[in-house]
Parts: structure tokens; sequence; C-alpha cells
């Protein structure tokens, strides 16, 4: 039986007037009575649509798109592909993509889901890394449990699988950030590295885990005394270039000597590079600069950067199909696309002992 708005007002301990200026907006309504509110419209599903609750298991053609930011050329990328997927040309696709910029925001996350479950979205699509909060995560896969059970396939596309119960239309399509970040942090190593820097994404993200699990990883099979020798060479940072700019300026004040860094991104690569030149060194006589996602300019940069290239446009394609079910859910649901070291000019040997300025 649905929810209907007496009880979400009953749950919150305010009037149903103050739930419809809530979920309607545009009326002032306090900080702490919105914030109830909208607990309790998650804690009993509510759907505040009134034609949505009578068709709850009916769906639309429209495509929810949850990027953490769409002027991000990764996010730019998955979605672009993804929505190219989905327009309304040729046979079996036709559907319309609605593209949510979370800004990496959990609340906004599950706010965006709330407005696509009312609008009875066809499906959902949900990019980049997982908020690694319990909360949040009880939170999301409720809300994504309801979504799928009602009939809209969800995929979560470059995040790990969520605990939702088997049958659910659901699909993970993961990238290789483990073997990818292994196998940089190797390059370095073979190349003679040993004092490596490594400016990682913020902590509790899903993608920062996998990354610096997997650098540090090869550091430890290189050499059990690597992770310690370079712990205080690691620094957390936010996945934009300004983040890795003020990190490697961080690093370089700190006094601690290294010979190579390991950006979480190729836009925090950029940063990097930028502020070891401001500081005088170069690239990579002095310093070798890595990035990860392989970005169209990184080409372009001088030197060229040395990356990992993710299958972007091949993910966004995937996700497409499978959310449209054109594409049969793998076993287990999961697809893991495979990462690719491209070795360009922004990393070579260290420089000789004493010679760095």
């Amino acid at each position: 039986m649905a929810v209907t708005l007496a009880e979400v007002a009953a749950h919150a301990g305010v009037s149903p007037a103050t739930v419809s200026r809530v979920l309607n907006g545009g009326y002032p309504v306090a900080g702490g009575t919105r914030t109830r509110v909208e607990q309790a419209v998650e804690d009993l599903g509510y759907v505040a649509n009134g034609p949505a609750r009578a068709l709850a298991a009916a769906t639309s053609d429209l495509v929810g798109v949850l990027v953490h930011d769409v002027a991000d050329s990764f996010f730019g990328i998955l979605a672009g592909s993804l929505q190219g997927a989905l327009a309304p040309t040729g046979e079996g696709a036709r559907r319309l993509a609605v593209v949510c910029n979370t800004e990496g925001a959990p609340e906004a996350e599950l706010a965006y889901l709330a407005l696509l479950e009312g609008q009875r979205a066809g499906g959902v699509v949900l990019t980049g890394g997982a908020v690694e909060e319990p909360e949040h995560t009880s939170a999301l896969t409720a809300r994504l449990t309801r979504m799928a059970a009602a009939g809209a396939p969800v995929v979560l596309c470059g995040r790990p699988p969520l605990p939702l119960a088997p049958g659910l239309p659901v699909a993970t399509v993961m990238f290789d950030d483990h073997g990818g970040a292994f196998r940089l942090a190797e390059h370095l190593l073979t190349l003679g590295h040993r004092r490596i820097a490594c400016v990682a994404g913020p902590p509790g993200r899903s993608t920062t885990r996998e990354r610096l699990t997997g650098h540090r990883e090869a550091l430890r099979r290189h050499d059990p005394t690597l992770p310690e020798t370079c712990a205080p060479l690691t620094v957390h940072a936010g996945f934009e270039r300004s983040a890795g700019y003020d990190a490697t300026r961080e690093l370089l004040r700190r006094g601690e000597s290294f010979t190579a860094v390991a950006a979480a991104n190729d836009t925090v690569a950029a940063g990097v590079v930028a502020a070891l030149k401001e500081a005088g060194l170069r690239i990579p006589e002095d310093v070798s600069v890595a990035g990860f996602d392989d970005l169209p300019f990184c080409v372009d940069t001088a030197p060229a950067l040395t990356t990992v290239r993710l299958p972007l446009r091949e993910a966004g394609v995937l996700a497409a199909h499978l959310v449209t079910g054109r594409r049969a859910l793998p076993p287990g649901g999961i697809t893991t696309l495979p990462a690719e070291l491209m070795v360009r000019g922004s990393t070579a040997p260290p420089p000789p002992e004493g010679s760095r300025p």
C-alpha cells in the first residue's frame, strides 16, 4: 500500500501542510524541519507524485544518469557516450537521458534518486566512485532496491556493487582501478624510483581506496619496506587540478625528497606538474609524473603524460545497453573492464643521487 502524505507528517512530527511545503518547494521552511521531513520521506519510501504512486510499477522512457561533476572530462565522456547510446535514433534506443550533477555529495545523490523515483524513471545509472559511509550505503541500497523492484533497472558504473537482493535488475560495471594503479607503480619502480610520492584522492571514496591499495601493493611486492618509506609522501586531496597543485606544494614544503609522483587522476596530475615547474623542477629529468584515466588532453601536455587508460566510452555504451535491457546481465551481475598502462614522456629514470636541483 502506498505511503500517504499524512503518514510522512506523523513520522516527522509536523503537519501535512508542512510536508507539502517541503515537497513542493518555494516556501520558507526551517532547516531542521526540512531535514526531518526529508528523512521521513526517505525512511518511508514516500513518492511525492500522485500519479506515480498509482502507477508505482510502471516506468517511463527517462533514464537518470548521476555524475559527480559534469564539467570533469571523466564524467563528460562517460555521460556523453551513454547518452549517445540512448539517443532517439535507431532501433531499440529511444530513451531520454537526464544527467544529474551531484558534486560528489551523498545527500544530493539520494535527493536526485528520490526525484527520479517520483518521475517513474525507466532506469538509473550511477557513475564514479562511491562514498563509503555505512549510513549512506544503507540509505542508497534501500532506495535502489525500491526502484529496481518497481521495474527500473539500475547500473552502477565505475563503483563497487551494493548488497542488493538477488533477482533484481541491477548490474555493476567496474574499472580495474586496483590493477591499473599496481601497474603504474610497477612502471615507476622498474625505472628505478624508490621515493614515490602519491597524491591520492579524498579518503572515504571507493576509487581512492582501490587505487591507493594497488599502488601500495606494488611497492610492497618490490620491497616490503617501501610502503613505510613512502608513507610520508602520500597526501590525500580532491580530484581537481587545484588539489594536485596544493598537495604538491605541501609535499615540497615538507622537504621530503621524491623523484616521482603518482596522481589520483590526470586532472590532479596537471596541478602536480604546474607546482613542480613553478618550483623550478623539470619533468621528467628531475621528477617523473603520472596520472590516471587517460583523458584526451594527456597527449597534448609537454611532455605527454604517462597514465592509465580506462575505457570510459566503452563503459558508457555498456551501461546504456544494460539499463535498457539490450544486453543481458552478466553472471553475478558484475563486469570488470581492463585498465591499460600508457607510457609517455612524463616518466623516466630518476636523476643520479645529488644531482637534483
